[in-house]
């Protein structure tokens, strides 16, 4: 909700668990919530950019009206829920190609049908080979500096610039390949090449987090 533009494809599983008519159902309830929860969202919204502006001396809530205006301007596109059994591989099959044909969707993607660079390419893979190295430590972490003067060592990269660098990881973060926080000050200077490292790490911290509440 937070991210412009915004493409969600909600997924239900366990189809195997249900009857064909009780899909459908869970599929209209799911998409009916959802509607619900959107609408409740924008209503929200109005209501507190209206109190802000209504107030005395307004001047003195210009950050949070800004955020409030911010957040109402992104825009939420819900796809229609698709359902699969996660046990049947063509239901697998399915879902993968019910995401490309998406993806491919200029209207819901209008960038899909940008030209990058040849630079993003050569990065992108020099960064795969780096990744997949026997010298990558498994927590998958480098520093921004360090993977610069890494892929600088590549001839075709030899020129390869701080800010450009920058550029492209903000690329490879949107299409999920790596993982860059740049927005968070102690993380802005740390490259996830591997971010089912992060994946992990957070189902292992929210299964510690569960057993200590229950302990």
């Amino acid at each position: 909700m937070r991210v412009p533009n915004s493409v969600v494809l909600p997924v239900g599983t366990h189809v195997d668990c249900c009857r064909e008519e009780e899909v459908e159902e869970k599929r209209h309830d799911i998409m009916t919530k959802i509607a619900a929860m959107l609408a409740e969202r924008k209503s929200n919204l109005t209501h507190f950019i209206d109190n802000l502006e209504g107030i005395e001396e307004p001047e003195f809530y210009v950050d949070q009206w800004e955020r409030l205006k911010e957040m109402e301007s992104c825009t939420l596109t819900i796809l229609n829920l698709v359902a699969v059994n996660c046990t049947d591989h063509r239901d697998i099959k399915k879902l993968e190609a019910t995401i490309l044909e998406h993806v491919k969707n200029e209207e819901l993607f209008p960038e899909v049908v940008r030209v990058l660079p040849p630079v993003y390419r050569q990065v992108e893979a020099a960064i795969v080979a780096i990744a997949q190295s026997e010298e990558m430590a498994g927590h998958g972490m480098m520093d921004l500096q360090y993977l610069l003067s890494k892929l600088s060592e590549c001839e075709h990269l030899a020129n390869l610039g701080r800010e450009l660098l920058q550029d492209i990881l903000r690329y490879l973060h949107r299409i999920g390949l790596i993982v860059w926080y740049e927005e968070i000050e102690h993380l802005e200077s740390t490259v996830f090449l591997q971010p089912t490292f992060l994946i992990t790490m957070f189902k292992v911290s929210v299964a510690i987090s569960t057993i200590s509440s229950v302990g």
